[in-house]
């Protein structure tokens, strides 16, 4: 990461398919960019940062694609970068969002946005107990998360029993498993509601009738096929017909003005946040994504792209540093 006289603005990633459409909306226009793939390397402490705007997309899930400590080292590079007053979107508060529901959850209530019942559990043996006091029917999931990761629905204390018996059981990487209590949807969807620059963008209907894993990225599509087999999930999403993700024209939702609240006081500038809606119209977030990505399909057909709303949000960034500058 050698420092660089002219700003840029700096990607750190660690998922080149990711970040392909935002390469091609900084060349539409003409943003200097340079990318930071943070998966092992050395971080001199006694260096400066070069100057520059720095966007952070490490993903929850950067282990299962054999980037075992990236976001360690992000964050290790984010203290860095924050200490000598480097502009940050998606800083090290971000950062801890994204690699914990538990505090996910915590950052929402402390706004008023309600979340399902959860208890964070340490410990396979205790979970049969959590299930108990929660009651069915329920959902297990993982505390650092990310395309799906341990999410499994159980409709009975058997099934529950069943399978934490079995070696179907994935061990969480931070040792917490989420026992949360299952929202019954009236119709089989969720809704996506996405940021940019702290403030609402756009939202998408997003079909659950297949499955709870939620990756609208194009670029899961040949990656996620050979990866749920190894963590036992349901195909990305992307693979199934277009009008599974549906940007929603007008879409309207009391809770977004708290929603942009928590995302400013915790740090994160993009952000994608899936909520649900039961029977009895209470609405719950449920997940918040710092490393947020689109449906090309959903944003053709609607005429909207959010990455280019971040390349935009970005360039705007470094132009207004560039003009301190002067």
């Amino acid at each position: 990461m050698p420092a660089v006289d002219a700003p840029k603005v700096h990607v750190i990633h660690e998922n080149d398919a990711w970040v392909v459409p935002l390469r091609a909306a900084f060349a539409e226009l003409g943003t200097p960019t340079e990318e930071w793939f943070l998966d092992r390397g050395v971080l001199d402490l006694r260096a400066e940062p070069p100057q520059g705007v720095f966007y952070n997309r490490m993903s929850a899930s950067s282990h299962t694609r054999g980037h075992r400590y990236a976001a360690e080292y992000t964050g290790a590079v984010l203290a860095w970068l924050e200490r000598h007053g480097r502009t940050v979107v998606n800083d090290s508060r971000a950062l801890r969002l994204e690699v914990s529901k538990v505090a996910q959850y915590e950052a929402l209530a402390a706004h008023g946005v309600a979340t399902p019942d959860t208890l964070a559990v340490v410990g396979r043996e205790d979970i049969a107990g959590a299930a108990e006091r929660l009651g069915f029917p329920l959902i297990l999931k993982h505390n650092r998360g990310g395309k799906g990761l341990g999410v499994r629905l159980f409709l009975s204390a058997a099934a529950l029993a069943e399978h934490l018996a079995s070696e179907e059981f994935e061990e969480p990487l931070d040792g917490i498993t989420l026992v949360q209590r299952y929202v019954q949807a009236p119709a089989p969807f969720v809704t996506r509601l996405e940021f940019v620059g702290g403030r609402f963008l756009y939202a998408v209907r997003v079909d659950t009738s297949e499955g709870f894993e939620l990756c609208p990225a194009d670029a899961c599509t040949v990656e996620a096929a050979r990866e749920a087999a190894a963590i036992g999930d349901a195909a990305c999403p992307a693979v199934a017909p277009a009008d599974k993700f549906t940007v929603v024209p007008g879409y309207e939702n009391p809770d977004i003005p708290a929603l942009e609240r928590m995302l400013a006081d915790n740090g994160v500038g993009i952000a994608g946040i899936e909520v649900i809606e039961d029977a009895a119209g209470r609405r719950f977030a449920y997940d918040v994504n710092t490393n947020t990505n689109y449906n090309p399909q959903a944003e053709a057909e609607a005429g909207v792209s959010g990455m280019r709303a971040i390349a935009r949000h970005l360039d705007g960034l470094l132009a207004r540093q560039r003009r301190a500058a002067a």
